[in-house]
């Protein structure tokens, strides 16, 4: 059968809160459940994106296979197979699940174990039937241990929509955050090293899959990246995390701009201006970082860093905000119920290939680049920004398609012209930093200490000039990978 499921993290205290207020109208059932999850050496199971557990719950015990994430963030959509089993060794007696493992059946072992206090309710809303389980507990893999504290929604009859709309009603309650990472995965990252900042890296696309739907794995993807990033920065004020959940953040606004002819809905323009207003928060927090790293004084730096405990700060702040779990849960919806694939007239759209749409956008945007960055040199500070803003969103659009362009030849190209991009980026992304550094100094108060004048690198200008000059030069004539 299939699965679908939204998931959400939150506070012990959270926990307790929503308890006492309990708002699902019947008192829960209560389980204490054990699950042992399994996989081959060099977790197999799980690189294949399956997961194969048994879960105890008093005195029985159900043997559960798992494969395959759907699209959206938060929301899971997948394939399971469930039995009971006699005891805690799997039973593989079926020939699909038998196929599925492919081979791995007889090389399997435990990994780890979860451990959770579940309260379990029925919700009826409307026409929707929607099973509420609230877990408490933990993960434990080896000597590791990490507590669990989340709330899943999953649809039993229904629409969808009424699962996120019982996720806005608890949220009013007690905050809740996006979940974007399932019960195994949690498991194999406490087998790993301890996780910190997470890169984008590359969404399955096929040919065959239509714009629409190529854009929502992207997104789901950006999204995912994230709240991965977020997580990370609710223990850590790690600068590098910082940076890749404002990177997220600018991949998911730029996937909109360049998409933005798909849709005919309402809510495009309002969630591009939420996105574009949350990374905007982040945006002091990484500048002071990017000063802190060229500063040289030591006066200046101790005020920087003072600044930056500010800023920090304050990103968290945002990050809790109601604003800020609105947009994530709004966005997750968005995303994953696609109502934006039918247009106004009522008739399914959307239908141009992938490859097309991704042609499409490489021609308008490389143009745009390739005519705005002709005179870098002699150009004003705002004409080579919007180069650079051109340009990232071209380096984007090139990385989110790049599945598309598999061939040995196509992608033998694509990593030259990625690699020209890059460069262009780097000296067009130095030169910004000149132009805003004096800006931010003087918000900061610091354009007198000692060491600021260093960070305005009005000698640097010159020699940055020539080789942001010198790099758009040879990504104009850099071969375009999809031609």
């Amino acid at each position: 059968m299939h699965e679908t499921e939204l998931k959400f993290e939150l506070s012990s205290s959270g926990a307790a809160q929503l308890l006492k207020k309990n708002p699902f109208d019947s008192s829960p059932t209560i389980l204490q459940q054990k699950s042992i999850y399994f996989d081959a050496p060099g977790w197999e199971l799980s690189k294949r994106g399956v997961s194969l557990r048994i879960r105890q719950s008093g005195n029985e015990r159900i043997q559960t296979v798992k494969a395959g994430n759907g699209a959206a963030v938060g929301s899971y959509t997948r394939e399971e197979w469930e039995q009971p089993v006699a005891g805690d060794l799997p039973v593989l007696d079926d020939p699909e699940i038998r196929d599925l493992l492919a081979g791995a059946g007889p090389k399997l072992a435990p990994v780890f174990e979860v451990h959770v206090k579940r309260h379990r309710w029925n919700v009826a809303d409307g026409d929707a039937t929607i099973e509420v389980a609230l877990d408490l507990g933990k993960v434990v893999a080896a000597d590791r241990e990490a507590p669990l504290c989340e709330i899943e929604f999953e649809r039993k009859a229904g629409s969808p929509t009424a699962l996120f709309a019982l996720a806005r009603k608890v949220d009013q309650m007690t905050p809740v955050h996006l979940g974007v990472l399932s019960k195994a995965e949690r498991g194999y990252r406490l087998l790993g090293a301890a996780p910190g900042a997470v890169k984008a890296s590359p969404t399955p696309l096929t040919s065959e899959m239509s714009a629409a739907t190529a854009f929502a794995h992207i997104a789901a993807a950006c999204l995912r990246q994230f709240r991965l990033n977020e997580m990370a920065l609710t223990w850590s004020r790690d600068a590098e995390a910082l940076h890749q959940a404002r990177v997220s953040l600018r991949r998911l606004r730029s996937l909109c701009s360049i998409s933005k002819s798909l849709f005919e809905d309402s809510r495009f323009d309002h969630l591009r201006e939420e996105l574009k207003w949350l990374a905007s928060e982040l945006g002091d927090a990484r500048n002071i970082d990017v000063m802190i790293d060229r500063a040289s004084g030591e006066a200046l730096s101790h005020r920087l860093r003072d600044a930056r405990d500010d800023a920090y700060g304050a990103v968290k702040a945002a990050l809790s905000s109601v604003r800020a779990r609105s947009l994530m849960i709004d966005t997750a919806e968005w995303i994953s119920i696609r109502d934006w694939r039918t247009n106004q007239s009522g008739e399914a759209g959307h239908d141009q290939s992938s490859r097309d749409f991704a042609a499409g956008v490489f021609d308008k945007l490389w143009k745009k680049v390739a005519k705005r960055g002709t005179n870098l040199i002699e150009a004003d500070d705002e004409t080579r920004h919007e180069v650079r803003i051109a340009a990232k969103k071209l380096r984007y659009a090139a990385e989110f398609f790049a599945p598309l362009y598999a061939s040995k030849g196509e992608s033998k190209r694509h990593r030259r012209f990625i690699t020209a991009m890059s460069d262009l980026q780097d000296e067009l992304g130095s030169l910004n930093d000149l132009a805003t550094a004096s800006d931010m100094l003087s918000a900061l108060g610091l354009l007198d200490v000692a060491g600021a004048e260093e960070l305005l690198g009005a000698n640097d200008k010159a020699k940055l000039l020539q080789q942001a000059a010198e790099a758009h030069d040879n990504f104009v004539e850099t071969k375009r990978f999809w031609r």
